[in-house]
């Protein structure tokens, strides 16, 4: 299951700007835990695949796991050793941008322990910081 866009209005974009904290995208919506991101940055295609292998691996089929980011971003490149000018490089790989609050990953249908486990082992595959979440933490 790749995480790419099928197809996108314009194939390359502009870096944008990161300010802020997630406004949207911040509660626990599907699932009975998840995983909630710290920091903010952009998570490549293959680290968000990597975690979803990573916790539907620990789950062995038990439960369900929502994966709630989509890389929608081009990141272009220039070759190595090119010089100044000619425009701008080819879109190399996709990212999510992610801020401060942004639910990563829900988890429903197995217990806390096996859920905070599968959600760590998902953060060891991100170089954000990432913090376990559930419903009766959120509503305290």
């Amino acid at each position: 299951m790749a995480l790419l866009p099928s197809r996108v209005k314009y194939r390359k974009s502009q870096r944008g700007n990161r300010g802020g904290n997630a406004t949207s995208g911040n509660k626990l919506d599907f699932g009975d835990f998840g995983l909630q991101t710290l920091e903010r940055g952009w998570i490549k295609n293959i680290h968000i695949e990597a975690c979803r292998v990573a916790i539907t691996r620990f789950l062995k089929r038990k439960g369900k796991v929502f994966c709630r980011i989509f890389p929608h971003k081009p990141v272009t490149q220039r070759p190595p050793e090119v010089r100044m000018g000619k425009g701008k490089g080819s879109p190399e790989f996709w990212v999510a941008v992610v801020l401060p609050g942004h639910m990563l990953f829900e988890i429903s249908g197995v217990n806390e322990a096996t859920a905070r486990e599968a959600c760590r082992l998902a953060a060891t595959k991100l170089g954000l910081r990432c913090r376990f979440v559930s419903r009766e933490s959120l509503h305290k």
